[in-house]
């Protein structure tokens, strides 16, 4: 006799995993007498082998070697920057580890509520000169790696991006979970460990973007964490990679889990062994598939299932251990609300709603009611958006097909909330129709924001104008039938430690030394900036001001200089705008702007060039793969930029560059460098923005239109600080019907605008019959209203040159706009979100 197995079941697991117990779900036991029992061994050898947090240099040279020896396998023979920095990185991640263990056990003793933070990009940069400001051993470390033969800042350059995010909404992500961790707030993120990220972007010959994986896991990360934990699902499981949030002036260190996708039966051997590879290996690639990219073409059937599939993996595996660690808690599940809050950040995480509703009534046996009760105090919704083409809406029979309990749940929940809209406003089909969760067509669309709005507790916006708008357009009637207590604001915000202090030393410690306090002072206090306007007007401090500026702007020309070859005048103006292509951002209307400077500056003689402010123009930003116009906006740019720094009569006044592949780790380059940022979507069509607080933050005046967070930095800084133009919010849908109804040409109402697209047309920057489509968008419809701002853009850029002229005003108003951008720092926004939603405190870690 044998043993005999079912050949079917081979690759698969034999029963399904249970979670043990790990560090992050761990509680002590208590004996008798009240005192935590030791769980295993002598207590006194454990003790003696514990570390703590290695702060002095010959312990940290030691660490360092420790790791280049054991976990690198290599010698100081053979060694490199790479290497060096590998096994730096270890050895702040082991310190990092020790205050992670630490907090944890410390939230789990205190047995308080949690706030989950569930974000589809956390746009995290660079994590290494992070993580040393936050420890507060940068300075030992420099030394250290110095003894060991090693420049630190080259070490931090070898650090890739973490590619999992893309624009602000994961950058916000990131800066809240920062200051989660520094105001010692018990918050946990949940994401996905995309495998390639967005895309790297490349520009190809004739200017275009091109799309290339973004390989930043092709070496090992040093700063995440594989847990063996598994959340599952019928084909896949999800694999948690836990990454330390360090915060800053404390040990508190919080957590971002991340879940990657692989297959619960990876490798068929037995289609192998016959023969047929590819189904051999296709489970294993289904899976991953999963968590290969963010956002992925969704132009496609398999882009849109791909999509979905991605989001529900996410928030059920998420949901699964949220469940896990409140259960560890052996409290009732009626009593979920009271320790758990999870705040969606977007429409991504929505399916988080009917999945919990799901595990409430069909595992946990909760009636309907009370379960529905139990969402709508669980969940908290943030929404980015006023455009309704960017409302997120997955197909009926989609999810029908992904999803089917998911889907019945939907209709369940729809049929009986438009009872309660139908009882409050009888007989009002028009408001029935709009508010349902079920958007009639074909196919029939879910309402993603829809069922946001109602399963949760509140939903706020990001800037007081956009929650004005939120209010009063895309969730008007549920204002009417919620009333406005449900609706809120909480302008975003930026974590001072990573925009100020990282990103620009040398301001950080000119701001310390002249209001003699210590750094972490008002890099977690903002507000204590206004100090420095008592030296306003201190000729010597200006000076250091400027100075500072320079350095940065120099930093910047040396980075243009190695990865493009072309030398720019550092005494220029510098002018930046980096931002996701989009149409409603409106790169096109500075590009536009630019040929017209262009364009003047050809025009004038020598002479009246030499009076002319010299300029140097920024562009940096992606535009999503299937986005044609926003790919034709790069283009253009690439190629304006090529005509332009190639011209002898202009070059030395005017100059334009495209900086590829925009990061956090490029923009902590350029956004101390800027003069002047723009900031000038269309009026109406930015939620907030965060990059114009950045730029703001480090000593940058704005150029923008009175949209988004651009009106709150004004209120704060004075208007006479910033340089506002365009219509106001009130006027676009009536200049829009205009541009629909009676339309005027494009010669008559803008001649300069007219002239910049005719001779785009005719081929000076290359091709023009490759810019048709875009130009076709200003010559009809102008849904972005650029033929409306034209001018007004032009006459504020026209400021700005004569502003700059003045330098000692100039320098004024820059010291005034970094002192007033205490309201901005995301410590700020947290501990709105804390007080107003989640109801959690923040307790010390001793």
């Amino acid at each position: 006799m044998t043993s005999t197995i079912d050949p079917s079941t081979i690759g698969k697991p034999a029963r399904a995993r249970r979670h043990v117990r790990s560090v992050t779900g761990y509680f002590p036991e208590i004996d008798e007498k009240g005192q935590e029992k030791w769980p295993r061994g002598d207590e006194k050898v454990w003790k003696a082998g514990l570390r703590g947090v290695h702060r002095d240099v010959p312990a940290i040279t030691k660490s360092v070697v420790h790791h280049v020896q054991t976990s690198l396998a290599r010698q100081p023979y053979n060694i490199d920057d790479f290497g060096a920095y590998q096994a730096a990185a270890l050895s702040v991640r082991d310190n990092l580890i020790v205050n992670w263990n630490n907090t944890q056990l410390h939230h789990n003793r205190k047995g308080n509520k949690r706030a989950y933070y569930l974000s589809l990009e956390f746009l995290m940069g660079r994590t290494f000169d992070n993580a040393l400001l936050n420890l507060d051993l940068k300075p030992q470390y420099d030394d250290g790696m110095s003894l060991l033969g090693f420049n630190l800042e080259d070490l931090i350059d070898q650090e890739r991006d973490a590619g999992l995010g893309n624009g602000g909404l994961g950058r916000l992500a990131a800066c809240y979970l920062d200051s989660s961790a520094s105001m010692e707030l018990p918050v946990w993120g949940y994401g996905l460990r995309y495998q390639y990220g967005i895309f790297q972007q490349l520009i190809g010959p004739d200017g275009s973007q091109l799309e290339a994986p973004d390989p930043w896991l092709q070496n090992d990360n040093p700063w995440e964490l594989p847990r063996a934990d598994v959340n599952g699902g019928q084909e896949v499981v999800a694999v948690a990679y836990d990454v330390m949030i360090p915060g800053y002036d404390t040990k508190n260190t919080n957590n971002l889990r991340l879940w990657e996708s692989k297959p619960k039966r990876g490798f068929d051997l037995n289609s192998f062994n016959a023969g047929d590879y590819e189904r051999a290996v296709e489970a294993s690639n289904s899976a991953a598939a999963i968590t290969s990219v963010l956002y992925p073409n969704d132009h496609t059937t398999f882009g849109k299932e791909l999509r979905l599939k991605q989001q529900y993996f996410w928030t059920a595996a998420s949901l699964a251990d949220i469940m896990r660690r409140f259960k560890n808690m052996e409290k009732s599940i009626l009593e979920f609300p009271d320790y758990v809050s999870i705040q969606l950040n977007d429409t991504h995480p929505t399916l988080a709603i009917p999945e919990l509703m799901r595990i409430l009534v069909d595992e946990e046996e909760v009636p309907w009611d009370q379960a529905w009760d139990i969402i709508t105090r669980t969940f908290f919704f943030t929404n980015h958006t006023v455009l309704p083409e960017a409302l997120e809406k997955w197909s009926v029979p989609l999810m029908q097909h992904l999803l089917p309990r998911h889907m019945q749940i939907i209709f369940d929940i729809n049929l009986i909330f438009l009872q309660a809209v139908e009882k409050k406003f009888p007989g009002d089909r028009d408001k029935l129709a709009r508010m349902s969760l079920i958007e009639e067509g074909y196919p029939q669309q879910v309402r993603m924001a829809n069922l946001a709005c109602i399963g949760s507790h509140k939903v706020n916006g990001v800037a007081e104008l956009h929650s004005e708008l939120v209010r009063a357009t895309i969730m008007k009637d549920f204002v009417d039938f919620y009333g406005v207590s449900k609706f809120f604001n909480v302008t975003n915000g930026i974590t001072p430690r990573r925009w100020l202090d990282q990103c620009n030393p040398g301001l950080s410690r000119l701001i310390s030394e002249t209001l003699k306090l210590p750094k972490a002072a008002f890099l977690k206090d903002l507000y204590q900036l206004e100090g420095l306007l008592k030296h306003i007007d201190d000729p010597k401090f200006q000076t250091m001001w400027a100075a500072v500026k320079q350095t940065n702007k120099e930093r910047l020309a040396h980075y243009v200089e190695v990865t493009t070859g072309h030398r720019i005048n550092t005494k220029a103006m510098f002018d930046i705008q980096i931002k996701r292509i989009h149409e409603y951002k409106r790169q096109t209307l500075n590009i536009f702007g630019v040929i017209h400077r262009y364009l003047a500056l050809k025009a004038m003689t020598s002479a009246q060039r030499k009076k002319v402010n010299p300029k140097v123009v920024f562009f940096g930003g992606k535009a999503a793969p299937g986005y044609y116009i926003a790919k034709l906006t790069i283009k253009l740019v690439v190629n304006v930029a090529r005509i332009v720094n190639a011209d002898p009569e202009t070059k030395d006044i005017l100059s334009l560059f495209f900086l590829p592949d925009y990061s956090v780790s490029l923009a902590e380059i350029l956004i101390p460098a800027s003069d002047i940022s723009q900031h000038i979507s269309t009026a109406g069509t930015e939620a907030s923005g965060t990059s114009n607080m950045k730029f703001c933050l480090n000593g940058g005046l704005l150029l923008g239109t009175v949209d988004g967070a651009n009106i709150e930095i004004a209120e704060e800084v004075g208007e006479q600080n910033v340089f506002f133009f365009g219509h106001l919010t009130p006027a676009v849908e009536d200049l829009r019907y205009q541009h629909m109804y009676h339309p005027v040409p494009l010669e008559k109402k803008c001649p300069g605008l007219a002239r910049v697209v005719n001779e785009v047309a005719a081929g000076r920057f290359g091709d023009g019959n490759a810019y048709e489509p875009l130009l076709n968008t200003v010559r009809k419809n102008d849904y972005y209203l650029l033929t409306e701002d034209f001018d007004s853009y032009l006459q504020a850029l026209k400021l700005v040159d004569e502003a700059y002229q003045d330098r000692t005003e100039w320098i004024k108003k820059s010291i005034r706009t970094t002192a007033k951008m205490g309201k901005f720092s995301s410590d700020r926004a947290i501990q709105d979100y804390a007080q107003e939603c989640w109801n959690i405190e923040g307790s010390k870690l001793e």
